[in-house]
C-alpha cells in the first residue's frame, strides 16, 4: 500500500474512532416529546424575580469582613431574617451558558452540548421561561441571546474576577454594588405591586471562580455558588435546632451555624424552601415524579392522595436509574466494536513495519479466497442485525469497520508465521528487553496524564541513558549534558500548574537565558560555519524583540491601573505575526534555521508568560539540541554493528552500510542543509534503537503537553498570560493565544525530531509508524479508562485523554507538514547580483 494511501486510511480510520466516544458518552440523556404535568394546587406567588450576579463564589459572598460586617448586607438581612439560603453545586463545565441552563431548567448540562457552551440552544430544553406568560431580561448581550429569555444577569463580578483575581478589592467591592442594586430593585418591584407579597425572589450565581481568575473546570471554588430564596412561598429564616449534616466547615466561617442551611440538588424539587401545606407539597413531590416517570415512558397507577412524599422520593430515584439504564445500552457493544478496531488496526501497522524491514516469507497462510467469503459473511450478518435493531447510521461504521482492518491483518498472516519459525535466530534477549523498557515506557506515559509527577520519574530515567547504553565513554560532555538537561526539565512537572502568582522577574530572567545560550552558540560557531551578514542582522533583530522588556513594562502598567500601553501592544501582536514568518528568511542550514526557530518561538512564548513557565522553552531546547549531537553519537557507534530492526543482516547494498550515510555522519552536523533533504527512505531500515528514538519523541511530546499545565483543563492557564495582547475579556481571542502558548513546544520538539532524521538518515515513514504504534497503544489505554460515573470532573477528564490522545495523532501528522516547512523552506525578500567572471 503506498504511503498516500496508507495516510488516508490511517486518518480514517483515527477519524471513526475519535467521533465513537461521541456515540458512546456523549449521547444526549434529554428525551422530547413528553406531556407536560402540573400541579392543580394554586401557585404560592404571582412573580419570580431571577438575579443572577455571573462568577460570584460562595465564600466571597457569605465571608464576613474583619469587623464582623458583610459586604453584602442586604441579603445578609435576608438570611437572617426572612429568607432560606443555601449552597448551589454547580458541575462542570463551569460556564456561562451551562449554569445558566441548570438555573433555568433544571438539569445539568447536556454532555452533549459541552463542546458547544458558547452557542444558542445547541439541544432543545424546556425552562421556567418557556413556561411563563411574560418574561423581561437586563444583562450583558453575549448571555442573554442565548436564551431568548429575560432575567437579570450582573456581569460585572465576573468582568472584575478575570480582570482583578476574585481576591482584589475590585471583585469584593462589586458584591457590595450588586447587594446595593438588589435591594433597589427589590424596593421597586415591590412599590410597582403595591406590596401584595405575590413575589418570590432567588439571588444566585451560574459559577464561581478560581483565585486565579479563571473558571470551567471542576475547582470547589468555581463550583460552590450561593444561593438565597425569599418572598411568596418561601420559607422565613428558621433557627438550626441540632447539628446540621454538612461537614465542610463553611457555616463556623461564615458564621451561619445558627441559620439552617439548605443545599439543592438540580432535577429534585427542594421542599424545604416552600412554605405551604403539607398537601401542597405532596402534590408537588408527586408531579415532580410523574414529570421524571415520562421520560421513562411508564404508566403510574398510583392516586395523588396515597403518594407519600417518601414514595415520590423513591419512585423518581427509580425511574433516574432506569433512565441511565437505558441511556446507556449499547455502550458496551459499541466498546467492543471499537476495541476490535483498535487492535485489528494497530496489528496492520506493526505487520507493515514487520513487512518492510524484514526479510520474512511474505506468502499468505490463509487462502485468499476463504478471506473474502468469510468477510462478506461476517459484513451480512452484521448488516441484518443492526437492520433488526434499527441501529443509527455511525453504528455501522463502528461494526462494519474492524471486518476489512482484521481482513487486512489476515491476508500478511505469512509474515507472522515466519516470524515465529525464525524465532530461534533472533536477538530473544534484547527483543525481550526492548518490549519490556517501551511496555513500561507506554504505562509511565499513561500515567502521567493523571500525575505529572510521573514525568519526573521518566526524565529521571532518561538522565542515565549515555551511561547506561555506554556513550558516556565517547562523549563525556554531551552525555553530561543530556543529564543535566534532563534534572532540569525534570523540575517543570513538579510546579504547580494552577495558582501560581506572576513573577515577571523569571521572565526577564528566561529572556536573558535566551539570548546568552543563543550568543554562546553564534560565538562557538564562527569556526566551523560561514554566516552570511543578513543572517546575522536577523539574529541580532531577533535577539532585540527576545530582550525587550514588554511583559514588565505592561504587568507594571496595569498593576499601577494605567491600562495596557499600546506600543507594547503593538510589538506583542508584531511578534506573534512574524513569530512563522522570521525563520523563513534565514539559512536553511541546519544549526541557524534552529536557531532563528528557537529566537522567534521565543519572543512570543515570553510575551504570553507570567512567571516560572517561561524558562520552560530555553531547557526545553537545550535538552533537544543535546538530543541532536548525542543521537549522532550513537549512530556512529552503532554503525560498526549492521543488524537491521529484527536482527537479520542487511543484504541490500544501500543499507547502513551506504557510503552516504557515513558521509553525511562524519562531515558533521554543522554541513547538513534542510532544503537538500530528500526522501531518505531507502537509505537504511530501521533498527531496534529507532524504537527508543521514536519513544524518545512521544514522552518529549508528552512532555511539552504538561511540562507547565494541562490543556485539558482551562484551569491550567492564567488570564493575565495575555495581557501584554489585550486586557478586555475575550474568551475566544484569549483561548487562541493560549493554544498557540501550548502549540510552541511542540514545534520546537517537532523540529528537533525533523532534525534527527535528516541527520541520522532516518526514515520518516517508518519511524511515523512506530511512533503511530505507541500513540494507539495509548489511546486504547484511556479508552478503558473511560468512566460514566463519579463527579462531573472524574468523567469529563477520563473523556479528555482519550480525545487528547486520539487527536494527537491526527495532531502530529498536520504539524510535522508545518515544522518541515518552517525547516526547509526558505523565502528571499530581495536577491543579491551574481557577477560572473
Amino acid at each position: 500500500m503506498r504511503m498516500i494511501t496508507f495516510l488516508l486510511v490511517g486518518l480514517i480510520v483515527h477519524v471513526v474512532f475519535f467521533l465513537s466516544i461521541f456515540d458512546i458518552y456523549f449521547t444526549s440523556p434529554l428525551v422530547h416529546g413528553m406531556t407536560p404535568h402540573a400541579t392543580p394546587q394554586a401557585p404560592p406567588s404571582s412573580r419570580l424575580v431571577l438575579v443572577v450576579a455571573d462568577g460570584l463564589r460562595a465564600d466571597s459572598f457569605f465571608t464576613l469582613l474583619p469587623n464582623g460586617s458583610s459586604r453584602a448586607p442586604y441579603l445578609r438581612s435576608v438570611i437572617e431574617e426572612k429568607g432560606t439560603w443555601g449552597v448551589s453545586h454547580t458541575r462542570v463545565p463551569t460556564e456561562s451558558r451551562p449554569g445558566h441552563v441548570a438555573l433555568i431548567a433544571g438539569f445539568y448540562e447536556d454532555v452533549s452540548a459541552v463542546a458547544k457552551g458558547w452557542k444558542e440552544n445547541p439541544v432543545e430544553f424546556d425552562s421556567v421561561f418557556n413556561e411563563t406568560r411574560h418574561t423581561w431580561c437586563w444583562g450583558s448581550p453575549d448571555i442573554l441571546p442565548m436564551f431568548n429569555v429575560f432575567f437579570l444577569h450582573l456581569l460585572g463580578i465576573d468582568t472584575n474576577g478575570h480582570a482583578h483575581r476574585p481576591m482584589s478589592q475590585e471583585y469584593l467591592d462589586n458584591i457590595g454594588l450588586v447587594d446595593t442594586g438588589v435591594a433597589e430593585l427589590v424596593s421597586m418591584v415591590e412599590d410597582f405591586f403595591g406590596h401584595d407579597g405575590r413575589t418570590a425572589y432567588v439571588f444566585t450565581s451560574d459559577h464561581g471562580m478560581t483565585n486565579w481568575g479563571s473558571h470551567g473546570a471542576g475547582h470547589p471554588s468555581e463550583t460552590l455558588t450561593p444561593l438565597v430564596a425569599w418572598g411568596a412561598g418561601v420559607h422565613n429564616a428558621r433557627r438550626a435546632t441540632g447539628p446540621q449534616p454538612y461537614s465542610d466547615g463553611f457555616l463556623q466561617d461564615w458564621k451561619l451555624e445558627h441559620l439552617q442551611r439548605v443545599d439543592v440538588n438540580q432535577g429534585i424539587l427542594p421542599l424545604l424552601y416552600l412554605n405551604n401545606s403539607e398537601h401542597f407539597k405532596a402534590e408537588s413531590m408527586y408531579t415532580n415524579a410523574i414529570q421524571v416517570l415520562e421520560q421513562y415512558k411508564l404508566p403510574v397507577f398510583v392516586s395523588p392522595p396515597s403518594c407519600q412524599m417518601a414514595l415520590c422520593r423513591t419512585l423518581i430515584a427509580r425511574a433516574l436509574e432506569g433512565l441511565a439504564y437505558y441511556h446507556t445500552y449499547d455502550r458496551f457493544f459499541l466498546g467492543c466494536s471499537v476495541v476490535l478496531g483498535f487492535v485489528g488496526w494497530t496489528s496492520y501497522v506493526v505487520l507493515v513495519i514487520l513487512k518492510t524491514h524484514a526479510n520474512l516469507n511474505r506468502n499468505p497462510s490463509i487462502p485468499s479466497h476463504a478471506l473474502v467469503r468469510l468477510s462478506l459473511s461476517l459484513t451480512v450478518v452484521i448488516t441484518v442485525f443492526l437492520l433488526i435493531q434499527r441501529s443509527p447510521v455511525t453504528y455501522y461504521v463502528y461494526c462494519l469497520l474492524p471486518v476489512p482492518l482484521w481482513y487486512s491483518v489476515l491476508k500478511e498472516s505469512g509474515i507472522l508465521t515466519d516470524l515465529f519459525r525464525s524465532a530461534p535466530s533472533l536477538p530473544l534477549w534484547k527483543c525481550f528487553g526492548y518490549f519490556v523498557l517501551v511496555s513500561f515506557g507506554i504505562e509511565l506515559l499513561v500515567a502521567s496524564f493523571f500525575h505529572r509527577a510521573m514525568l519526573t520519574v521518566g526524565l529521571a530515567v532518561l538522565s542515565l541513558w549515555p551511561f547506561l547504553s555506554g556513550l558516556f565513554g565517547k562523549a563525556k560532555f554531551r552525555s553530561l549534558s543530556w543529564c543535566l538537561g534532563c534534572l532540569c526539565l525534570a523540575a517543570f512537572p513538579l510546579m504547580p500548574v494552577v495558582g501560581r502568582e506572576p513573577n515577571v522577574h523569571l521572565v526577564t530572567f528566561a529572556g536573558v537565558l535566551s539570548l546568552f545560550t543563543s550568543a554562546c552558540y553564534l560565538w562557538s560557531s564562527r569556526p566551523r560555519t560561514t554566516m552570511h551578514l543578513s543572517d546575522r542582522q536577523q539574529f541580532v533583530s531577533q535577539v532585540t524583540t527576545v530582550c525587550a522588556y514588554v511583559p514588565s513594562l505592561t504587568h507594571s502598567s496595569l498593576q499601577q491601573k494605567q491600562g495596557l500601553p499600546l506600543l507594547n501592544q503593538v510589538i506583542s501582536w508584531s511578534t506573534l505575526a512574524s513569530s512563522m514568518i522570521v525563520p523563513l528568511l534565514s539559512s536553511t542550514r541546519l544549526f541557524q534555521r534552529l536557531l532563528s526557530i528557537f529566537l522567534s518561538l521565543t519572543a512570543t512564548y515570553l510575551l504570553l508568560s507570567t512567571g516560572s513557565e517561561a524558562l520552560f522553552p530555553p531547557v526545553l531546547a537545550w535538552l533537544m539540541f543535546v538530543w541532536i549531537n548525542i543521537e549522532q553519537e550513537a549512530m556512529l557507534a552503532q554503525a560498526s554493528h549492521p543488524l537491521n530492526l529484527h536482527g537479520f543482516p542487511q543484504t541490500s547494498c544501500i543499507g547502513i552500510c551506504s557510503p552516504i550515510f557515513y558521509q553525511n555522519m562524519h562531515s558533521g552536523l554543522s554541513t547538513i542543509d534542510f532544503s537538500a533533504n530528500i526522501d531518505i527512505a531507502k537509505l537504511r531500515q530501521l533498527k531496534l534503537d529507532d524504537i527508543r528514538r521514536s519513544y524518545f519523541f512521544v514522552f518529549f511530546i508528552i512532555t511539552a503537553f504538561f511540562g507547565t499545565g494541562n490543556i485539558a483543563s482551562i484551569n491550567s492557564f492564567d488570564p493575565a498570560s495575555v495581557y501584554c495582547f489585550l486586557t478586555v475579556f475575550n474568551p475566544f481571542l484569549m483561548g487562541g493565544l493560549m493554544m498557540w502558548k501550548v502549540v510552541i513546544p511542540f514545534i520546537i520538539v517537532m523540529c528537533t525530531f525533523e532534525t534527527i532524521q535528516v541527520a541520522t538518515q532516518l526514515s520518516s515513514r517508518s519511524l511515523f509508524l512506530i511512533v503511530l504504534v505507541i500513540s494507539d497503544l495509548m489511546a486504547l489505554h484511556f479508552f478503558f479508562l473511560v468512566q460514566d460515573y463519579g463527579s462531573w470532573l472524574d468523567i469529563g477528564t477520563s473523556i479528555s485523554h482519550y480525545v487528547i490522545v486520539m487527536s494527537m495523532t491526527i495532531f502530529l501528522m498536520l504539524l510535522s507538514v508545518v515544522t518541515h516547512i518552517l525547516t526547509s523552506q526558505r523565502l528571499t525578500l530581495w536577491r543579491h547580483k551574481k557577477h560572473f567572471p
